[in-house]
């Protein structure tokens, strides 16, 4: 049965919605980018190689460039409150979140690469970081798109489209 609301109560409940799902992916995010941001100050630090300070700066970079994007949409929110752009809002919202999703990935991948190699070697951190990338991805976007594709067509009616 289909939900009898405005368009412009879809929009507030698919932002809603979005709000709930970035809460989750935020606090991940902020979590790594805070553990990243202690780890030169850490005794072990002086052990790593040039190398390994460039991939734990690719690792502290990408971690804030994904907070920064998880956490846009409330602060896109507040400069766009009232102006009757919620639609605009939500298409923008959604872009930057599927883009700090792909920087989480990557900072993930990244940070597994450089405990890998410190531990190891290159080539074990190649195929960890790898590993570490596709499944992640797998989860955040070749599920999600394989089940869409699946259902191309049906529609959901109490779904939060």
């Amino acid at each position: 049965m289909p939900r009898d609301e405005t368009e412009a109560e879809r929009l507030d409940r698919n932002f809603e919605d979005l709000l709930q799902e970035l809460r989750v992916s935020q606090n991940g995010t902020q979590i790594l980018f805070a553990f990243l941001l202690t780890v030169p100050f850490s005794n072990g630090f002086q052990k790593v190689d040039d190398f390994q300070r460039g991939v734990y700066f690719t690792a502290l970079l990408l971690a804030g460039l994904s907070a920064a994007m998880l956490i846009a949409p409330a602060a896109m929110h507040r400069m766009l409150f009232r102006r009757g752009l919620k639609r605009q809002l939500m298409e923008a919202a959604t872009r930057v979140t599927l883009g700090g999703q792909v920087l989480l990935i990557a900072a993930v991948a990244v940070s597994v690469f450089l405990i890998g190699d410190y531990l190891y070697n290159h080539a074990v951190a190649a195929v960890l970081g790898g590993a570490m990338a596709a499944y992640w991805t797998l989860w955040f976007f070749v599920v999600p798109l394989r089940i869409r594709q699946r259902h191309e067509g049906e529609s959901d009616t109490t779904s939060s489209t």
